[in-house]
């Protein structure tokens, strides 16, 4: 049998950790060809300040140095609430709030919108008193074990169908980190397992109930919510548009391209890429950036989470450029998670520009060191300061 192997240069940073043409391709994923050319000549784009609409911020000397990377080109963030003990009520939002406030860089107008931790003894009360303060946007659901700081999440999603229905009612939103846990499940299949055995049963029981299906990783989620009736929506972090799991091994173990979700195979990472550049108000940006200090990346036990909020947008910006949809860049970073919170987009712009500076290798944190995604490496652009 003749197999025929179409391979193409990819510009950095994409070409990291993506797989060779064995792994096979989709060629309803590519972009054509004019597009790239097009791109190519394109040295400074303008577009309306972008949201996150999925960070982790964490919390004490952590958060002071994390905030000020958001809040230098991000309007807006939803932000995690799997602090230890984490955010459950809306008295803990308003205090985790105040203290993101506090740490903002002077003049600085970014806003956090806070959002409450599900667990099995979540009730239709808290349900409401969230929906009714001005701050709380959010509930976010974790399956216990999925990742760091989720040892409270929900074991049986049936327990907490009283809490959706509540939330179906005043229109707040579910975030899921759509993972299952089961020993018995590969963890590159808890996706799409996720998506089979819950997802589907969530969206028939409540059909209006607002759902975000958070840092999509597979091909499999971004069919779901391509088909799925009714309010559902995907963020998509950079790293996972960026690499695939050959990243993880490239030249040794990489504990910094180590997240959760786990970067999965090139034609999960196509699938991404291809939903993130086709302009479908579904799909908006979210980071998923996760601090840990560097010691605890390298451990002999590594923390799950990447650190991509220092060149986040510009990130993505190459992700585009090498997509051949730096026109599409707006949509995705800028009106559609807006649209689909309910929320007015940012008038106020920022300029990219072509550029070759580097992205830091630390950041401190305290009396800890982080190390951010593409850490010395260049992300060929930059926001401008004007």
């Amino acid at each position: 049998m003749l197999y025929l192997f179409i391979i193409r240069t990819i510009p950095e940073p994409v070409k990291q950790g993506v797989a060779t043409a064995s792994e096979g391709a989709s060629e309803r994923l590519e972009c054509p060809q004019a597009n790239r050319h097009r791109d190519s000549d394109v040295t400074r784009i303008e577009i309306r300040r972008p949201d996150d609409w999925h960070l982790h911020l964490r919390d004490g000397d952590m958060l002071s140095a994390v905030v000020p990377a958001t809040a230098r080109v991000f309007g807006r963030a939803i932000v995690m609430p799997n602090l230890k003990p984490p955010v459950r009520t809306v008295a803990d939002a308003g205090a985790y709030r105040n203290r993101i406030l506090a740490a903002r860089p002077d003049g600085s107008r970014f806003e956090p919108l806070m959002t409450l931790y599900l667990t099995e003894t979540t009730t239709a009360q808290d349900v409401r008193e969230a929906a009714e303060s001005d701050f709380v946007h959010a509930i976010k659901y974790y399956p216990a074990g999925a990742t760091t700081n989720s040892d409270s999440g929900v074991r049986d999603l049936e327990r907490v169908y009283p809490v959706f229905e509540a939330m179906e009612k005043h229109g707040l939103p579910l975030l899921m980190h759509g993972e299952v846990t089961d020993g018995d499940i590969d963890v590159f299949d808890r996706e799409a397992v996720f998506i089979e055995r819950h997802l589907e049963k969530i969206r028939r029981r409540f059909p209006e109930l607002k759902m975000v299906l958070e840092h999509a990783t597979t091909a499999d989620a971004i069919d779901y919510v391509e088909s799925a009736p009714g309010p559902i929506a995907a963020t998509i972090t950079v790293h996972h548009l960026m690499y695939n799991r050959n990243a993880l091994f490239e030249g040794g173990l990489r504990p910094h391209h180590y997240c959760l979700p786990l970067i999965k195979r090139e034609r999960h990472r196509r699938a991404l890429v291809a939903a993130a550049t086709s302009g479908n108000e579904r799909f908006f940006l979210g980071t998923d950036s996760a601090p840990h200090p560097k010691h605890a990346k390298e451990s002999d036990c590594g923390c799950a989470g990447i650190y991509s909020a220092p060149a986040a947008i510009e990130l993505y910006a190459s992700v585009f450029e090498a997509a051949g949809a730096l026109h599409k860049l707006e949509g995705f970073a800028s009106l559609h998670g807006p649209d689909f919170y309910g929320l007015p987009r940012h008038e106020e712009k920022i300029t990219l520009e072509k550029s070759d500076w580097k992205v830091p290798e630390t950041v401190n944190a305290g009396d800890d060191v982080l190390v951010p995604l593409r850490a010395g490496g260049n992300p060929g652009w930059s926001v401008s300061a004007s």
